[in-house]
């Protein structure tokens, strides 16, 4: 086990970037964005001194307390059937949180549900795990739309598209609805359909600053897709590229101009760089757990599914507990403010109807 200083993190670095279980929350370019959260690397080695696993820790700092929460998303990079590389990494784990005084660890890997073989080895290390949790019940999403991509051009993955998928493509074209391709200065135009997006899905969207951070952070690793048509900003995404993976991040799009397709032809041109770029997968991200129609989200799956690829369910979150008894302290406390948000936007809808 090895905590890594900053000099090491370009081995660390190309390291996750070559790894197939790699992800772009194991960079250290993650870490401009998250940048209020404190970080350390930890890597095990092999006999001839190459990493063989890795992992990035974020740290955060617990309001009044003097503790902190550790967190790995997406981490390990490893072999996860290779019980002595985790059984290392989880000293690294050990060694960090207590430096940072963590009361627990939790982390995420890229972990397939129904992988048995790597549960019984985080049992045995000491982990928890609670299976089969559902929408919001972990930090990441559980539940996945993935293109596989490898060995494909991107005129057979296009082949695979519904036929009504690869009509509205066509019909983007001929309408004339141009996606181009952009980085920061493209901001203001996505930013505006995001705002639009957030008020008609009823979320509240990131800042612009957090969109320009991962521009800034992952540079030709992410792309701002922008569709116009007839000049008019009408869809947006937001794209990174890394460890042989495409990433639809985040999306947007405007109430007018639907009719012109322009979300069919913003993925289409998604999955192209994924192509050119030599993907594995194209990944589209969430879509509902459980997948039932009756779920209202429902239709971001029948959206994604057009475009031939297959649902990708995770094993979910693992954690590893330093203090019970402040992680028990942790829970009242986010299930007391929970409460009290229930009440206040009770309160406040009670308002308004009077109102």
């Amino acid at each position: 086990m090895e905590i890594l200083n900053s000099a090491q993190y370009e081995e660390y670095e190309q390291f996750v970037q070559r790894h197939r279980a790699g992800n772009f929350m194991q960079s250290i370019r993650w870490t401009k964005v998250k940048y209020n959260w404190d970080f350390e690397v930890v890597v095990s080695r092999g006999e001839d001194g190459a990493i063989q696993g890795s992992m990035l820790i974020l740290i955060q700092k617990v309001p009044i307390f003097s503790r902190t929460f550790l967190y790995s998303p997406r981490g390990p990079v490893c072999d996860f059937h290779n019980e002595a590389v985790l059984a290392d990494l989880l000293n690294g784990v050990k060694a960090v949180a207590k430096k940072h005084k963590g009361y627990m660890f939790r982390m995420d890997p890229y972990v397939l549900e129904g992988d048995d073989e790597f549960v019984k080895i985080a049992r045995h290390l000491g982990f928890e795990h609670t299976p089969y949790l559902e929408d919001f019940g972990t930090i990441q999403t559980r539940n996945n739309y993935m293109i596989a991509m490898e060995g494909k051009s991107a005129e057979e993955v296009f082949a695979g598209f519904h036929s009504k998928w690869r009509y509205n493509v066509r019909v983007a074209e001929k309408h004339g609805v141009e996606c181009r391709v952009m980085g920061p200065e493209g901001i203001d135009d996505f930013y505006q359909l995001m705002q639009i997006t957030g008020e008609r899905d009823h979320f509240l969207p990131r800042s612009k600053e957090y969109f320009l951070r991962i521009l800034d952070a992952f540079g030709e690793h992410a792309r701002l897709y922008n569709c116009y048509y007839e000049g008019r900003p009408v869809s947006a995404a937001l794209a990174l590229q890394y460890s042989r993976k495409t990433i639809y991040l985040y999306g947007a799009s405007g109430n007018e101009d639907r009719k012109v397709m322009p979300n069919h032809l913003m993925q289409w041109s998604m999955i192209q760089w994924a192509a050119e770029g030599d993907s594995i997968v194209y990944d589209f991200q969430g879509i509902p757990l459980p997948l039932e129609e009756s779920n209202p989200r429902y239709g971001v799956y029948r959206f994604k599914k057009g475009f031939g690829g297959t649902e990708v369910l995770f094993a979910g979150e693992f954690d590893y507990v330093f203090s019970p008894s402040f992680r028990r302290l942790v829970l009242i406390g986010e299930k007391m403010l929970k409460i009290s948000r229930t009440i206040q936007n009770r309160l406040k809808n009670g308002k308004q109807k009077n109102d």
